[in-house]
């Protein structure tokens, strides 16, 4: 028999408490839902970004909208901002990296869509671009952040800022409450 590593028993432990505190958010997730399935039924869509494992987090949620996460329906309307390698290369090129989301937000965004920026710091400046670009044309912001929200939480309509500093328990946070809103969302279809 091999010794189990006290890591495995520590992350366990690290993420039970940090779901713990996370119970505490459950009604922002629950207006977080809300507020996209008001935005999918106005015919508005759902846009998301963000970086590294935020970036994948996106996608992620998009391709739970648009395929379908528990049960067959419509497609649903959600754009990652993360996936086009042309857009991403020509704009930190042209412009600047920290222009990414933001340029695609001005051309994609309209008025009444939800935009979730996913950022664990709450301050990653090309998620903090693209949420003012969301603002400025009248689109819905909603930041995924973790422990104090960054600017981003100063910044958006709703923050579900994660009780932790640890980025993998903040992810971790992040991808069951975007399951639980897609899942939310699909209750009307």
């Amino acid at each position: 028999m091999v010794d189990l590593n006290p890591i495995i028993a520590e992350r366990f432990s690290e993420h039970l408490d940090v779901f713990g505190k996370t119970m505490e958010q459950m009604s922002t997730i629950q207006e977080i839902a809300e507020r996209c399935k008001i935005a999918l039924h106005s015919g508005n869509k759902i846009l998301l970004c963000g970086n590294g494992g935020s970036a994948a987090d996106s996608q992620h949620l998009a391709a739970e909208l648009i395929g379908r996460y528990k049960k067959e329906r419509r497609s649903l309307a959600s754009i990652a901002l993360t996936t086009d390698t042309s857009i991403l290369t020509a704009v930190a090129n042209d412009y600047d990296y920290d222009a990414i989301f933001a340029r695609q937000v001005e051309g994609l965004g309209r008025s009444g869509d939800v935009i979730i920026g996913i950022s664990t710091s709450g301050n990653s400046k090309n998620v903090v671009k693209a949420i003012e670009m969301a603002r400025s044309t009248g689109m819905h912001t909603v930041a995924f952040t973790g422990e104090g929200g960054g600017k981003l939480a100063e910044l958006c309509d709703i923050t579900l800022a994660i009780p932790s500093t640890v980025t993998a328990r903040i992810q971790e946070m992040h991808i069951l409450a975007g399951h639980i809103i897609c899942e939310l969302i699909e209750e009307e279809y």
